[in-house]
């Protein structure tokens, strides 16, 4: 079966769930190759074998691991053009987006982006995509070159297949267009909850959490329930929390299995990020909000009366 590139993220002993995501996707159609920038750890080695990844070609090549995209968008090219390749994977983040948009370009080949499935019919790759919020699916394929597709995170389930794979060291020439260039980096400080989307519970506070200040409130309900926390739109555009928060369409996708919607109507563009969480409980004093349609468990009434609550219940639960 021929290739399927699979670019990684990973670091330290970590790899990312969606990278995880996009193996299990890479074996459905074709043979899964990791592509590692920087020298993964041992750790990291056995975490995409257990995944499938049958190869993993590693860089320590400094020009492509300083560059900003185009060191990886040379790589992938280079290797594209060297092996046979029946697609890349590549995550649906704002640099996954980016080398994919520069790599199609490069190799005049198609781009598909925001995909939530990857199959193969008749020899040709198929993606799907869900668009206007999540109202309408697309079935899409590339017409020309190896398709370049980009995934949302959480769109399929990872699923284990050992493997022992072979590590390989690759490089690439610079081909001088390499102009803008990482200088330092700076880790984020990593706080005690865990990643909006790798978390199994998300709670998450739209307009109706009222300030920036009450936030305090959302975070505190997820940290007794060991989780992340989650923002609508119109409270990350109000400033009251980052944007680096917000699910929707237009934000994070996540599926965790329990997601908490605190003061939230639940318009279509939020509902397409947080639609596929196991169980959904909606809190709202509107009883009319759309949200209440898609929610499992439905609470009527103020959050900020509602909340406090369910904060203290939960610890009395927990002992």
């Amino acid at each position: 079966m021929p290739d399927v590139l699979v670019l990684i993220e990973h670091a330290d002993d970590t790899v990312a769930k969606a990278s995880l995501e996009l193996l299990t996707l890479a074996r459905r159609i074709g043979t899964p190759v990791a592509i590692a920038v920087g020298g993964p750890s041992p750790s990291v080695v056995e975490k995409l074998g257990g995944y499938g990844a049958s190869t993993i070609l590693s860089t320590d090549d400094e020009s492509v691991s300083s560059s900003v995209t185009a060191g990886v968008v040379g790589l992938l090219a280079s290797l594209i053009s060297s092996r046979e390749v029946a697609a890349a994977l590549l995550p649906s983040t704002a640099e996954g987006k980016e080398i994919a948009g520069r790599l199609a370009v490069r190799l005049d080949a198609g781009v598909l982006t925001d995909a939530v499935d990857v199959t193969s019919s008749g020899g040709e790759i198929v993606v799907e995509q869900s668009v206007f919020g999540g109202s309408t699916v697309v079935h899409a394929a590339a017409t020309r070159g190896v398709p370049v597709i980009t995934v949302r995170s959480n769109s399929v389930t990872p699923e284990e297949s050992p493997a022992t794979p072979s590590v390989e060291t690759v490089s690439v020439a610079d081909d001088g267009g390499r102009h803008a260039a990482v200088t330092s980096r700076s880790p984020v400080s990593a706080g005690g909850r865990p990643g909006l989307t790798e978390a199994s519970v998300v709670v998450a506070g739209g307009r109706g959490v009222g300030a920036a200040e009450k936030f305090a409130l959302i975070e505190e309900l997820a940290d007794v329930l060991s989780g992340a926390v989650g923002a609508s739109r119109a409270a990350t555009d109000a400033g009251w929390y980052p944007h680096a928060a917000q699910v929707g369409q237009t934000g994070v996708t996540v599926a965790p299995q329990l997601y908490i919607a605190c003061g939230i109507s639940g318009a279509i563009q939020h509902r397409a990020g947080m639609q596929t969480a196991k169980t959904i409980v909606a809190i709202n004093k509107d009883a009319e909000a759309p949200i209440f349609e898609l929610a499992d468990f439905g609470v009527v009434g103020d959050l900020h009366a509602v909340v406090p609550q369910l904060i203290a219940e939960v610890r009395e639960r927990k002992g």
